[in-house]
């Protein structure tokens, strides 16, 4: 009876015996320290990690810009009839954008034609019994005081014609502010009013750029703003699309912000579409030369945040999570921690 109730548990530690067993790898086959095939080929594929003397640039913060933008505002006092555009919609050099009210304008402008029309034709009056009055005079009918009252009415209905047409040109020019028309070929940015509302002078109504004026501006420390020149070509890199462009130095700020003592330093891009005001940039700014430690860009993997690479040490590959900087060259990265001067580091298993 009591060996029965021993072969229970006596089963139950033999079976736990031989799981610890298989876990240990007691039931497979064992494999000698060292690189498998697969990894001693990528061995011989290791970059050794060396230290070199480069051209450092210094990656600045920057935002990208239009040298060409507009606010459009009213020049007079009036209610907004229509706005025939919207955010991003492109324009040209004097496409009609905003209608105003032009009823009272309208008014006041046929008021002035009307007075000149009066004014002419009592102008026109006048220069004939200024005629009359000479021919009178000359043969010694009248007096030369009313010679003189003639000449005096006519000078002085020519002076209130002359008034009058520039009132008309006044009139018109005022009934042109009705109609807002587009000062260059761009794309407008934004909207602030609409239709019904009431536009004042000065008031923003619109605002426009120009996507061919596109240009990066950045505060450069004065180390190394001192050093640039006009026209000097930089890199600069866009992160939104992953791009890396040209740019060409047109403007340096001859001052400083005594805050960050810092140099606006602006410079034009190529047309590209991808490119809107306000975007994040980095302007590459040369800064001298340093001796950096640098690994491929293709041994380096990333997982998330994290950057990986693996290196062949004695006799067996360890995953070596690093840190790395800006591309120095192309394909190229520099190496901030995570490696020492003669590391061998492989190709990523996925190659």
């Amino acid at each position: 009876m009591d060996v029965k109730r021993l072969i229970v548990p006596i089963t139950a530690l033999a079976a736990l015996a031989l799981m610890i067993a298989w876990l240990a790898g007691a039931f497979r086959d064992k494999m000698a320290p060292g690189l498998t095939p697969a990894e001693a080929t990528q061995a011989s594929q290791a970059y050794t990690v060396v230290r070199e003397d480069v051209d450092v640039r210094e990656a600045v913060p920057a935002s990208i810009g239009a040298r060409q933008a507009t606010t459009i505002s009213s020049r007079t006092l009036a209610r907004i009839t229509d706005i025939s555009v919207r955010a991003g919609d492109t324009v040209a050099t004097g496409q009609l954008l905003i209608q105003l009210e032009r009823s009272d304008l309208e008014s006041r402008l046929q008021q002035a034609t009307e007075r000149v029309r009066a004014v002419d034709a009592r102008v026109t009056e006048a220069r004939q019994s200024l005629t009359r009055a000479r021919q009178l005079y000359e043969q010694k009918l009248i007096a030369a005081a009313q010679l003189d009252e003639a000449q005096a009415n006519h000078d002085a209905l020519t002076a209130e014609l002359a008034s009058a047409r520039q009132a008309v040109r006044e009139a018109e020019v005022s009934l042109s502010f009705t109609e807002i028309r587009s000062p260059i070929d761009g794309r407008v940015v934004e909207r602030f009013a609409e239709p019904g509302d009431t536009a004042s002078p000065g008031d923003k109504l619109l605002s426009l750029y120009n996507p061919n004026s596109m240009r990066i501006e950045a505060a450069v420390r004065e180390k190394l703003a001192l050093q640039l020149e006009l026209g000097q070509e930089l890199q600069v890199v866009i992160p939104a699309t992953g791009s890396t462009l040209p740019a060409r130095i047109e403007e340096l700020v001859p001052a400083a912000d005594p805050g960050s003592r810092s140099f606006m330093v602006k410079a034009q891009v190529d047309y590209a579409g991808t490119l809107l005001p306000g975007m994040y940039a980095r302007m590459l700014v040369p800064a001298g030369r340093e001796s950096l430690l640098l690994v491929p860009a293709d041994h380096v993997v990333e997982y998330g945040q994290l950057e990986i690479v693996w290196v062949a040490r004695d006799g067996h590959v360890d995953r070596r999570f690093i840190r790395t900087g800006q591309e120095v060259r192309p394909g190229m990265l520099e190496v901030l921690s995570g490696l020492n001067e003669g590391d061998q580091v492989l190709p990523p298993p996925s190659a």
